[in-house]
C-alpha cells in the first residue's frame, strides 16, 4: 500500500513537470506568435524610379524577362545620352528568404507562371491572391496591385498568367498602366526631394508679381534675368546648372503652338545664353535628336509639351530641355515655361524629372 502511493506520487509529480514544460513551450511559441503580430511594420525605402522585380532566373533570363527589359528599360525621352526610364533590379523568391532587408523597399513587380508550381514567385502569388493555374485571370492574364506587404508605403504588383506567351502578352499590354501608377507612388518622395532645402517664398512672389504666374521652387533659385517679358531663373551647384525661362507673349494665330513655333520662341530666348567664348548662344538641337512635342493640359489650359536637346554654338556645351507653351484664354496671351540644364559627365534623367514637375504644376 505504501510501496503503490510512492508510485503513484512519483507519477503525478512526472505528469506536472512534462505539463509545465509543455505549457512552457506553448507559452514562448504563443508568445512569439502574439509578438510578430505586435511587431510595427518598417517603413518602405527606395530610390525614385526603382523597381524590384521577383522572378525565377529562368523566367527572367528567357523570352519573359527580355519582353519586361525591352519596356521598363527603355530609354527615357529625350537626354543627349541614353538613360533607362526605370532601374530595374532583379532577386528570386529564394532570396528574399535570404536577406529579409529585401522585403522593405517601396515597389515590386513579381512576375510569375502559375503553372510552374516549382516557382518561388509563382507560389508567391498564388497564395497572396488565392489564384492558380486555373483560374479565368490565370487563364488570360492578369495584373493585381497589392499595398504594404511587408512594409508601409510599400506597392506590389502582381503579373501572372498560365504560360510564358501570355505574361509576355499581359507585360506589353499593361506596361503604360503600371509605369503611370509608379510615377505617381514616386511623386511624394519627388516633391520631398526637390523641396529638401525648403522654398524660395521670396522669388514665387517676384515672379508673381512681374509674370503674373504661381511657380513654386526650391531655396536655392535666383533671378538672373528679367527684361521685355521674360524671366531667368537659375539654379548653380558644383555639378548642376538648372535654367528656367519664363516668357510672355500675345496670341496671334496657332503656328505658335506648332512645333516650329515653339522652337522659334525658344531660339529668340537663346540670345540670353551665351559663354565666355564670343559669338556663342544658345539654340535648339533638332538635328543630332528630335525635338519631341505633344498636347497636354496645364492649370486646367490647352499646353503644348516640347521635349529635346539644345547647345551652344560655337562651344562645346549642351543638355536637354523640357518647354510648356501655354495659352492663357482669359487675357490672350501665351506662356513659354522652359526648363533646360547642363550636368556634364552626370546622369540627367532624375534632374529633368524635377524639372517636369515643378514646371508641370505652375499656376496662372
Amino acid at each position: 500500500m505504501r510501496l503503490y502511493k510512492k508510485e503513484n506520487t512519483r507519477i503525478n509529480h512526472w505528469h506536472c513537470c512534462l505539463l509545465l514544460v509543455v505549457s512552457l513551450c506553448l507559452w514562448s511559441s504563443c508568445g512569439a506568435d502574439v509578438q510578430n503580430k505586435l511587431k510595427p511594420k518598417p517603413s518602405a525605402f527606395g530610390k525614385i524610379n526603382e523597381i524590384n522585380v521577383i522572378a525565377d532566373k529562368a523566367l527572367w533570363e528567357g523570352a519573359v524577362g527580355d519582353t519586361f527589359r525591352y519596356y521598363f528599360t527603355s530609354a527615357y525621352p529625350i537626354l543627349p545620352q541614353p538613360e533607362s526610364y526605370f532601374s530595374v533590379r532583379h532577386f528570386t523568391a529564394e532570396d528574399l528568404i535570404k536577406d529579409p532587408i529585401r522585403k522593405e523597399f517601396q515597389t515590386y513587380i513579381i512576375l510569375g507562371n502559375l503553372k510552374d508550381t516549382d516557382s518561388g514567385a509563382s507560389k508567391l502569388i498564388a497564395r497572396d491572391l488565392k489564384v492558380d493555374a486555373l483560374s479565368p485571370t490565370a487563364t488570360a492574364g492578369h495584373t493585381k496591385i497589392g499595398k504594404n506587404k511587408w512594409a508601409l508605403d510599400q506597392i506590389i504588383f502582381y503579373m501572372y498568367a498560365d504560360k510564358d506567351d501570355t505574361l509576355i502578352k499581359t507585360i506589353t499590354k499593361n506596361f503604360t498602366a503600371v509605369a503611370k501608377r509608379i510615377k505617381e507612388m514616386d511623386s511624394n518622395a519627388l516633391e520631398s526631394t526637390i523641396f529638401q532645402q525648403g522654398d524660395n517664398n521670396k522669388l514665387r512672389r517676384e515672379i508673381k508679381e512681374k509674370m503674373g504666374v504661381d511657380l513654386r521652387l526650391p531655396s536655392d533659385y535666383f533671378e538672373a534675368l528679367y527684361k521685355d517679358s521674360t524671366m531667368w531663373l537659375r539654379r548653380e551647384t558644383d555639378v548642376l546648372s538648372a535654367n528656367i525661362f519664363i516668357h510672355k507673349l500675345k496670341y496671334t494665330n496657332k503656328s505658335q503652338l506648332s512645333k516650329n513655333g515653339i522652337k522659334a520662341i525658344r531660339d529668340r530666348l537663346g540670345k540670353y545664353v551665351s559663354t565666355d567664348i564670343e559669338n556663342t548662344y544658345m539654340r535648339t538641337n533638332d538635328v543630332d535628336l528630335p525635338m519631341l512635342t505633344q498636347v497636354v493640359t496645364i492649370d486646367n489650359r490647352y499646353a503644348v509639351e516640347a521635349k529635346g536637346i539644345w547647345d551652344i554654338v560655337n562651344d562645346y556645351m549642351g543638355g536637354p530641355f523640357i518647354s510648356y507653351l501655354i495659352h492663357d484664354k482669359d487675357t490672350n496671351e501665351l506662356i513659354l515655361l522652359d526648363g533646360f540644364i547642363h550636368a556634364p559627365s552626370k546622369k540627367k534623367r532624375d534632374y529633368m524629372q524635377q524639372m517636369e514637375y515643378l514646371l508641370s504644376n505652375v499656376k496662372l
